[in-house]
């Protein structure tokens, strides 16, 4: 039973980095499910390697800090494509070569810089396929945090993007139904082993104490943010729309954990 209802339905994911990458996890599980994927790659390089994990399959390039090659990644899946069911946006870059800074001390250009890759890339990017996007099934699902009310002093100013991008979903949903069907959604995942996450200062320390706060004493996996993925971006979740789905294994409900309060004790 293909219950995904997603088999020969073509589906862009961008921003694969590699095998750790929720992009990538997501592309593999939408081809084991029958999906055409298509992929989209920051760079050359990416693409190089990409290429060595995905076979055939359509990889093109894309620096989301331009305008125009945004538009050239639409022209160059509409000459491959009529439409496209799906969209998924697992783009984030922030700017840490200043070392760990206060949050007040935030470089302008760093933090503008983050908005524009981090957030401001989907509602570009959803611009310029509105065309090509399926208008009565057509997903877009982004990748966003489980929460950005926690204060994380090494996340930063990453936090108060993620909840730009956030908000864009909901706006984006809005904009996209006067002429569309079009549904838009975040998953929030807790902390996960990516590449990417191991740039942020600290990581590992959070990610350890994170993976002791869920309910069930180990991390979220990556995989299982790939399968809620393409849950939101199949028929099956035509009912969820402007919705964040956060994914971090209960760790918000446990606050008050019996092993960790004992730990703060021990320590006083």
């Amino acid at each position: 039973m293909d219950f995904l209802q997603l088999t020969g339905k073509s589906i862009l994911v961008m921003g694969a980095a590699n095998r750790k990458s929720v992009a990538y996890h997501v592309g593999k599980l939408l081809t084991e499910a029958g999906a055409d994927v298509l992929w989209s790659v920051r760079s050359q390089a990416r693409k190089e390697q990409l290429r060595k994990l995905v076979g055939d399959a359509p990889i093109y390039v894309c620096d989301v800090e331009h305008q125009d090659q945004i538009d050239g990644l639409r022209d160059a899946v509409a000459n491959d494509r009529e439409s496209i069911h799906g969209l998924v946006h697992s783009i984030a870059f922030a700017d840490y070569s200043a070392g760990w800074l206060p949050f007040h001390q935030t470089p302008r250009s760093a933090f503008l810089q983050a908005v524009d890759v981090s957030c401001f890339s989907l509602t570009a990017t959803c611009n310029a396929f509105r065309d090509l996007l399926d208008s009565e099934q057509g997903s877009v699902v982004t990748v966003s945090i489980s929460t950005t009310r926690m204060a994380a002093e090494n996340y930063g100013y990453m936090a108060p993007v993620k909840a730009a991008l956030d908000s864009s979903i909901c706006f984006l949903a809005k904009s996209f139904s006067g002429f569309s069907k079009v549904r838009f959604n975040a998953v929030c995942p807790g902390l996960l082993k990516t590449s990417a996450s191991a740039g942020i200062p600290g990581y590992v320390d959070s990610y350890l104490f994170a993976e002791q706060a869920t309910l069930r004493k180990q991390a979220v996996q990556t995989a299982e943010v790939a399968n809620s993925v393409a849950f939101l971006l199949s028929p099956r979740s035509s009912g969820i729309n402007a919705q964040g789905l956060v994914i971090d294994a209960g760790m918000e409900t446990n606050y008050f954990d019996k092993q960790l309060v004992q730990q703060a004790i021990d320590n006083q």
